[in-house]
């Protein structure tokens, strides 16, 4: 039988509960699929960092790189903790140590859920560079505390960086509709999306079967309220990516559906897998928490690791779930209730 191993980090708040529900689902859907999950849990989160000062041991890195891939909950608790300190921390040295430069965020209405906008029938996939760019960490600060007090934050963008990103939007645009929308803010930033507007057009003479439109951020944000249904794969950097994709969940219902991958494409490093709803503290200790997005993030990862048709298995579940308005509505299912459900759908 085909084991896969994987690292659990169900960090902070409703993280736990969600990691706790999705490796249910996980495992339920791999004994269905002949094939197993062994789990490996680790406690680094925010309140690691309160016990040891780090949000991870030194060998963190090294320690996971065995691994086939990661699944984490969520990590945040910026009443103690500065989420500063919890992103460099433990989120971006896995994305950057890994290797994993390319996150990957789906934005569709499961059935039964009602999103805000009167359309119903977008289906967007949010490629986001996650590497460098705006959050490279490059920078710093001095004349601290005092009224000459200097910041730079510095953007990093490579060509290797920029063209390995187009191109894996653009393979993800070929095996869908064919469409690939670029985001840059051109007009005001010349140097750093000039260069990335100009990496898209000599990428794109690769891909002619492609349909490339090149949007600024704020026309493409607008677009993604106004006309979701005429977009399809969205490739974008770092900070407008992280930005788009918030509009991704709030036009699908929420931030209870909102998935993601970190994938490393040439699987030389672990990927991971993560709901993006944050830890909420508001609502850590109410057992309310939605479990579709870590669950729909279990599906990715299933499906990266090559068992793709036990992925499919667990989408369908969610969905009819979702259809019979179970998960659709913050707050009013618990955790385990929806957890359940999927499990019953998915046998």
């Amino acid at each position: 039988m085909k084991t896969y191993n994987i690292a659990l980090i169900p960090g902070d708040g409703i993280g736990k509960d969600v990691t706790g529900a999705a490796w249910q689902v996980m495992q339920a859907a791999a004994k269905r699929g002949g094939f197993a999950l062994d789990g490996t849990r680790f406690p680094w989160s925010c309140a690691y960092y309160l016990e040891t000062g780090a949000m991870m041991p030194p060998d963190g890195i090294e320690t996971l790189r065995k691994f086939d891939a990661i699944y984490l909950g969520a990590v945040g608790w910026s009443a103690e903790v500065p989420d500063s300190v919890s992103l460099h921390g433990l989120l971006l040295p896995i994305r950057k140590g890994f290797t994993q430069y390319a996150n990957i965020r789906p934005h569709r209405l499961l059935p039964g859920v009602q999103g805000p906008l009167r359309s119903d029938g977008f289906d967007i996939l949010c490629i986001r560079e996650n590497t460098e760019g705006e959050y490279s960490g490059a920078g710093g600060r001095i004349h601290c505390g005092t009224a000459n007090e200097v910041a730079i934050e510095t953007a990093i963008f490579t060509r290797a960086g920029v063209e390995r990103i187009l191109r894996f939007g653009f393979e993800q645009a070929r095996a869908r509709r064919k469409k690939l929308a670029s985001v840059t803010k051109s007009n005001a930033q010349k140097h750093s999306m000039v260069f990335w507007d100009e990496v898209t057009r000599e990428v794109a003479k690769d891909y002619a079967d492609i349909e490339v439109s090149h949007y600024h951020i704020d026309a493409i944000a607008a677009r993604m309220v106004l006309a979701p249904e005429s977009l399809d794969v969205i490739v974008a950097s770092n900070l407008f990516g992280d930005i788009l994709t918030d509009i991704g969940a709030a036009i699908q219902g929420g931030l209870g559906y909102a998935a993601s991958a970190n994938i490393n494409p040439d699987r030389s490093a672990p990927s991971m897998f993560e709901p993006v709803h944050g830890s909420a503290p508001d609502i850590a200790h109410l057992g309310v928490a939605n479990p579709i997005a870590a669950i729909w993030s279990g599906a990715m990862m299933l499906e990266h690791l090559g068992e793709v048709h036990a992925a499919a298995e667990v989408m369908s579940a969610i969905e009819s779930v979702t259809a019979q308005a179970i998960g659709t509505i913050a707050g009013k299912d618990r955790t385990e209730t929806i957890t359940q459900a999927v499990l019953a759908a998915l046998s």
